[in-house]
């Protein structure tokens, strides 16, 4: 018996002597250089989805609206929130197998309208069947989102960045869960969404829950603590020896989970480090495609208590994310969701989307070939008021 206790002690010992041994290793920032190399498979996610944004913002405003349809004009509102550099009008006619154009003349001249076809008014009702059935899942995911944040809140703004890659709805989250969420103000004034109860079945890592480890939502001081992060480079890329060598190390460093409060932590460390890598990967896990663009991460320094210049691991670690510079625009890309150009769990919201961009693919290329006539000159009618021309539409 007194040898059995002996021979724990200096496991125990040991054990202390190896996690201060890496915590000595991580004292400072290691300073590594890699190179960014172009991933094709990855760039063509993001080629992909081209468009596919603001078709949706458009098919939400006209499904939204009394009678299934808007004029131009109100649908042009907003543009550049869209991020589009054409006229709406123009953006629209691209793809005819989503919106359909028609006209209403009046005493002043004619006004073009836009419906949906009826391809998309079915695949919408798929879609609007979907978050009605599971959208307690997705609430589920802006939960996540809010414990990892500080105090549980969030700005309004920063959630609606978040919006689309997340798959959350446009609504009032307040009214629909007043158990779960509230809304308060900023001390800068801007208006935030607070979680009102923390969870600790939700406050489990998607890392914890694939790795083969026994590890629940606590931290631990433990050496079984340092999980590593699936890591997958570019086809053709290589690291040199000393960038290798880190990795190997810096994998092996201690695991914070990005549910815990980091206040402990040095700023100045590859332990903090590693912490911040957790944020993001947890982060990207919550999205229903694993990327989001760069720019909607800019405002969550403060929310998520992480350092200046944080962004910096996208590029430190290219092997557990990937930066597409597809179309002007910055989008990180978590690796191990994807394989190739698919994704490895594909998210029902992300099969209903890839569907939607198949149809605008399919009628760019049918209007390129002329299999379209002009919309506008489908229908020519002749109203004198504005309640004659909303019934038109019924």
């Amino acid at each position: 018996m007194h040898s059995a206790m002996l021979q724990l002690k200096r496991k125990v010992v040991h054990a202390r002597k190896v996690m201060s041994s890496r915590y000595l290793q991580a004292a400072s920032l290691v300073n590594v250089r890699i190179k960014w190399v172009k991933d094709k498979e990855l760039d063509d996610v993001v080629a992909r989805e081209k468009d596919l944004k603001a078709v949706c913002h458009l098919k939400d405003r006209i499904c939204g609206s009394s009678n299934s349809c808007l004029p131009i004009w109100e649908l042009s509102r907003r543009r550049r929130q869209m991020g589009l550099d054409v006229r709406v009008s123009s953006f629209m006619r691209r793809y005819p197998t989503i919106f359909e154009e028609f006209t209403i003349g009046n005493a002043s001249g004619s006004v073009s309208w836009f419906r949906l076809t009826e391809e998309a008014v079915l695949l919408h009702q798929e879609e609007c069947q979907y978050l009605h059935e599971q959208g307690p899942q997705l609430v589920e995911s802006l939960c996540k989102l809010l414990m990892l944040s500080k105090d549980m809140t969030l700005p309004l703004q920063t959630i609606d960045q978040l919006r689309w890659d997340m798959g959350l709805e446009d609504k009032d989250y307040v009214h629909c869960y007043p158990h779960l969420f509230e809304r308060v103000c900023l001390e800068d004034g801007r208006e935030a969404l607070k979680l009102l109860c923390w969870d600790d079945h939700l406050a489990v890592p998607a890392l914890m829950k694939s790795s083969s480890s026994s590890l629940t939502g606590e931290i631990c001081s433990t050496a079984s603590a340092a999980l590593p992060f699936p890591v997958k480079f570019t086809r053709g890329f290589g690291l040199k020896k000393k960038c290798m060598s880190w990795l190997r190390e810096w994998q092996t460093l201690p695991y914070s989970s990005p549910y815990a409060d980091p206040s402990h932590l040095d700023r100045r460390t590859d332990v903090s480090e590693k912490r911040i890598v957790g944020v993001f990967h947890e982060l990207l896990h919550l999205t229903i495609q694993g990327k989001t663009e760069r720019r909607n991460l800019s405002n969550l320094r403060a929310p998520l208590q992480l350092p200046q210049k944080f962004t910096k691991v996208f590029g430190r670690h290219p092997g557990i994310f990937y930066i597409s510079r597809k179309g002007g625009i910055e989008t990180v890309i978590l690796r191990e969701a994807y394989d190739g150009f698919n994704l490895v769990h594909k998210h029902p919201l992300a099969e209903l989307r890839n569907k939607y961009a198949q149809m605008m693919r399919l009628g760019f290329l049918n209007r390129s070939r002329g299999l379209y006539k002009k919309d506008v000159e489908i229908k020519n009618e002749k109203l004198e008021s504005p309640q004659e021309k909303m019934s038109s539409c019924d």
